[in-house]
């Protein structure tokens, strides 16, 4: 993996393919926080208890296991929207489910004892079709460009997936305060329905060659252990281990706060209004900025030195919160907290899709990128399925203490695997 920049900001940032990105980064983080941060509130006002809505929150858990259907992703084509092309066909499919679950969640809500496990199956369901627009979305930018393109194309869909949060966040936050959950729930389902037009609008990658009649078992040994076998051939042994214990370790300390970070700005004293200016509407504005220059990093001073200056800074920032516990309710210290987490975590995440999209080969661009990103989440949502009882049990403080800390093995690994990365070519081109 080299670090060596191959082409200038300004032509990077101005291909098609950036303004493309945009978009899909939209689509892809429309959903995100739709059965996560936003619905942790939703079941607050609900009467859901903290423990409980950690437990939801594992509902989530698509997101950290689409490398499965991946390799169903990466080959299979679907009847019915052939002319859409490979990738694009999955990416309106995705979107026609996270519609339909989207409603379906308006319909049954929360609030009935009775109505929540068939809710709960709602929320799963919509986390499905995210994660699978996700497998899409992520295929297509490694296609659409060469190598030297995706820490610009890492900064426009962080770009267009943190304008998403701003409406799935900040937006439904405000609308909370004046109008039912169940509304802002069926109008997010209208607008998926809207994302779809730039789904029909965008380019096609350039197909592969067509595969030829295979049996069923090689078909299914080509597209699904064949991806895995690449990884392991280019990075044998302990090396290749390494890489994929420390893609589910790096972004840990950024991921644990996502399900308690609502309710503890509610238990802080601010009002849903005033979280939505400052962490959703101001944060995500920071997040954006601190996206392009995670992106621009990423061009002038190499991916893998980018990575490293984002963990640290990463997880760092998560000390932050321990400001607003010492004065809750105070509305400077808020705006200077989520200002430090966001630009930190907005960086970080532009470094880690560049980072990643790295690893990949072509070949196997769909799974190989869903292995990674899943591994990514895997350990943040299953830590965070439980932190109410953490919480319960630590805190607050020691909570956001404990969350830092969290990213000192993969400093470790992170030192180790280096040594060998930066000695290997860019693969994926």
């Amino acid at each position: 993996m080299t670090d060596t920049p191959a082409i200038t900001l300004r032509a990077a940032f101005a291909r098609p393919a950036a303004f493309t990105l945009l978009l899909f980064g939209f689509a892809s983080g429309l959903p995100f926080l739709l059965v996560g941060g936003t619905l942790s509130v939703w079941l607050k006002d609900s009467g859901i208890s903290l423990e409980d809505i950690g437990l939801i929150s594992l509902a989530g858990l698509a997101y950290a296991f689409k490398f499965l259907w991946a390799p169903l992703v990466d080959r299979a084509r679907l009847p019915l929207l052939q002319r859409l092309g490979r990738r694009r066909s999955w990416l309106l499919l995705a979107q026609i489910l996270l519609a339909a679950a989207l409603l379906g969640m308006s319909v049954v809500t929360p609030a009935s004892a009775t109505a929540l496990p068939l809710f709960v199956a709602l929320v799963v369901l919509a986390g499905f079709a995210g994660a699978t627009q996700d497998v899409v979305v992520d295929a297509y930018r490694i296609e659409i460009a060469p190598p030297e393109m995706q820490g610009a194309l890492a900064a426009t869909y962080t770009l267009g997936y943190r304008l998403a949060l701003l409406v799935s966040g900040a937006l439904a936050l405000v609308l909370a305060d004046h109008v039912d959950w169940p509304l802002i729930y069926q109008g997010m389902a209208a607008l998926v329905g809207l994302i779809m037009l730039s789904t029909l609008w965008a380019s096609e990658p350039p197909a592969p060659e067509a595969l030829p009649a295979q049996p069923w078992l090689r078909a299914v040994r080509d597209s699904v252990v064949a991806p895995f076998h690449d990884f392991f051939q280019r990075y044998a042994g302990w090396l290749g281990l390494g890489i994929l214990v420390f893609i589910g370790l790096f972004k840990i300390s950024d991921q644990m706060l996502g399900v308690m970070a609502l309710p503890f700005y509610l238990d802080s004293g601010f009002s849903k209004t005033e979280i939505a200016g400052v962490s959703k509407l101001f944060g995500v504005w920071v997040g954006i900025a601190g996206a392009f220059i995670g992106g621009a990093c990423a061009v002038r001073l190499g991916i893998h030195t980018t990575l490293l200056i984002g963990m640290i800074i990463g997880a760092v920032s998560n000390l932050l919160y321990l400001l607003l516990s010492y004065f809750p309710g105070d509305l400077g210290v808020f705006v200077a907290v989520i200002g430090g987490e966001n630009l930190s975590g907005g960086f970080l995440g532009a470094a880690a899709v560049a980072w990643l999209s790295s690893l990949v080969n072509q070949a196997h661009t769909a799974t190989q990128y869903a292995l990674f990103s899943s591994l990514v989440t895997l350990p943040g949502k299953l830590i965070g399925g439980f932190s109410g009882f953490m919480v319960a049990g630590m805190g607050y403080n020691g909570f956001f203490i404990f969350s830092t800390i969290c990213v000192i093995p993969a400093l470790a690994l992170f030192l180790w695997i280096s040594k060998y990365l930066c000695r290997k070519p860019e693969v994926g081109a």
